[in-house]
């Protein structure tokens, strides 16, 4: 007799498949926003990209990625962690356990996957800095909506009040992380001007491990000259408000507030965009302060005009397949984060397929949107039978310390 998990485990929480299918709209942006640093087509030189075949489109689709995709989606992204999060404390504070001892171990645990990730398959990880920034979320919890967003505010300018301070002292935070790094790839005969040859050429997996022990430390570097932290934290901050006023399980009593998100955000967003992506393309001509300030106001309105106006979409055509398309990654959006990085280290890096030695910008945003839709579908046939993703279940165990039922059915 076939056994419904639920008669013998705790009931699962109602999903909003809205919620879903944005999370899974993030992670197909996510990929799109990678895959060209997995393809190595980020790292190569202005001559070596005008001397590929399809360059002028490359080109064309480089302005494209920088006006619809460069920030956006790691911004949607960040600020559905923020959402989860709040989920996460809501759902125990009303199981009356300790909550925030509970999620801090979340956190941690989510931090060992983040260093996981970072040391073995890919050294752009972000989930070992959402972990960490995860962890502050706790000391605003007792703040009004307001406060929280007159802070998330604060942290998303301090960048360019920071960037600002240091132009006029004549310092940099991030030198001695950058000198730092160049010493460790100086190690393995890794430079700024070899990077992408290094991985087209590399043998066996022993040659990628050595490009990420580098790899991190250019990426805490990266971190730094960002301000990614100051970034995250406000983010995660506007997201926590998001969910603390459950905004996602009632859509329709919002549209107003989406209505005009969206238009305020998307209005004045994209073509800000435009402004930000001709000075990027361009060697920041007006200066580092100049470029902050660009992406405050272009790529922030635009990732949350984006998330607005999916979900006036989500409520206008709710019957259509392409929400539950998108809802299947969106609840193992952590498996399909991960897995995008291992597929693309196999398929482009020199130690297996390869493709990397000449994939144009063209042909690997076409292979992103190919493993994308695979990964759709792996995930519609994995959650059929389980209630989970692979690393969200493992996560969920040892958050709880208990073994928790994978499949939906026991028998």
């Amino acid at each position: 007799m076939r056994t419904s998990v639920s008669d013998n485990a705790a009931p699962v929480k109602k999903r909003f498949v809205g919620l879903d299918a944005l999370r899974g709209f993030a992670i197909l942006g996510i990929i799109l926003a990678n895959y060209p640093e997995f393809s190595l087509w980020t790292f190569r030189s202005a001559e070596e990209v005008a001397a590929m075949p399809g360059a002028g489109l490359d080109r064309v689709i480089r302005w494209l990625q920088y006006i619809f995709i460069d920030g956006k989606f790691y911004t949607l992204f960040s600020l559905l962690f923020g959402t989860g999060f709040s989920i996460i404390l809501s759902n125990l504070k009303e199981k009356g356990v300790n909550g925030n001892r509970i999620f801090l171990r979340r956190m941690l645990i989510l931090a060992i996957i983040g260093f996981i990730h970072l040391m073995v398959l890919w050294s752009g990880d972000i989930l070992m800095l959402y972990a960490l920034m995860g962890m502050l979320l706790p000391l605003f919890t007792s703040l009004s909506d307001k406060k929280i967003l007159s802070f998330a505010g604060f942290f998303l300018a301090l960048p360019v009040i920071s960037d600002a301070i240091c132009s006029l002292a004549g310092i940099s935070l991030s030198e001695p992380l950058y000198n730092a790094w160049l010493r460790k790839a100086a190690d393995f005969g890794i430079t700024e001007n070899n990077m992408a040859q290094y991985l087209t050429d590399s043998k066996s997996y022993s040659d990628v491990q050595n490009f990420l022990i580098q790899g991190s430390i250019e990426r805490m570097y990266e971190f730094v000259d960002s301000h990614r932290y100051f970034k995250v934290l406000g983010l995660f901050l506007i997201g926590y408000v998001i969910g603390r006023r459950k905004i996602y399980a009632d859509l329709e009593g919002n549209k107003d507030l989406l209505r005009k998100i969206s238009i305020i955000g998307l209005g004045a967003g994209l073509p800000l965009s435009l402004i930000y992506t001709a000075h990027a393309m361009n060697g920041y001509p007006a200066g580092r302060v100049f470029h902050s300030f660009l992406y405050l106001v272009s790529v922030y309105p635009t990732g949350f005009g984006y998330a607005a106006f999916f979900c006036l979409l989500f409520l206008r055509h709710k019957d259509l397949f392409l929400w539950k398309f998108l809802a299947k990654p969106g609840r193992m959006a952590c498996t399909n984060y991960l897995g995008q990085s291992l597929i693309g280290i196999i398929l482009f890096y020199g130690a297996w397929m390869g493709l990397g030695r000449n994939a144009s910008l063209a042909m690997t945003e076409l292979i992103a949107l190919a493993v994308y839709a695979l990964q759709a579908g792996f995930s519609a046939i994995w959650l059929e039978f389980f209630r989970y993703g692979p690393v969200e279940w493992i996560w969920r165990m040892l958050t709880y310390k208990k073994l928790i039922p994978m499949k939906k059915w026991q028998g």
